[in-house]
C-alpha cells in the first residue's frame, strides 16, 4: 500500500475541540484532537477506500448515513503542527501552550492540512489523522477592533 497524500481543506468546519486534552466521556485518554466535518462526498469515498478511519454521526431523521467526520489527533511531541491565529490583520504563531485557548474561540475561517499515519496495532491497520498546519482565523468583535492598534501588555497593573 502506497503512502496516502496529504489532505488540504479551505474553509473547514471542525466540531468538539479539544485542544487542551481534558478527559470526557469520548475521550478517557486525553489527547488534544478535533472532529473535521467532510462535507464533499467525493472525499469521503476516497479517503474510506485508502483506510482512513472515517466516522459517521448517528443520522437525522429522513437520512440513510449521517454527516461523515474525521477525528483529528493535534500532537506536539515528534513533529508539532504549524498552527496561525489570524486575529484582524495580525498573525500569530500558536504553541503547545497556547492552543487550549481554541477549545473556546469562535473562528470565520479554519484552513487546514492534515497528514496520515498509517498504523498496524495488533493486527488492525488503518490511516489516523494528524493536524499538519492550520491557520485559524478568529472572529473580531467590535472592541476588539478598536483596540487593535494598542500594544499587547502581560502587566497586572
Amino acid at each position: 500500500m502506497s503512502k496516502p497524500s496529504n489532505i488540504s481543506i479551505a474553509n473547514a468546519r471542525i466540531a468538539f475541540p479539544n485542544f487542551s486534552a481534558k478527559p470526557e466521556k469520548y475521550n478517557q485518554h486525553p489527547m488534544r484532537n478535533f472532529l473535521l466535518i467532510l462535507e464533499d462526498e467525493g472525499l469521503v469515498e476516497t479517503l474510506i477506500a485508502d483506510g482512513w478511519n472515517v466516522k459517521h454521526f448517528r443520522p437525522r431523521e429522513g437520512e440513510d448515513l449521517g454527516t461523515a467526520y474525521l477525528q483529528v489527533k493535534v500532537n506536539f511531541n515528534n513533529k508539532p503542527p504549524i498552527i496561525w491565529l489570524i486575529t484582524g490583520d495580525r498573525k500569530t504563531r500558536v504553541h503547545e501552550d497556547m492552543i487550549e485557548a481554541f477549545d473556546y474561540m469562535e473562528f470565520e475561517n479554519i484552513d487546514l492540512i492534515i497528514e496520515p499515519y498509517q498504523y498496524d496495532v495488533n493486527g488492525k491497520t488503518g490511516i489516523s489523522a494528524y493536524l499538519k498546519t492550520m491557520y485559524a482565523t478568529k472572529v473580531v468583535d467590535a472592541f476588539e477592533s478598536k483596540y487593535a492598534d494598542i500594544g499587547d501588555d502581560d502587566c497586572p497593573f
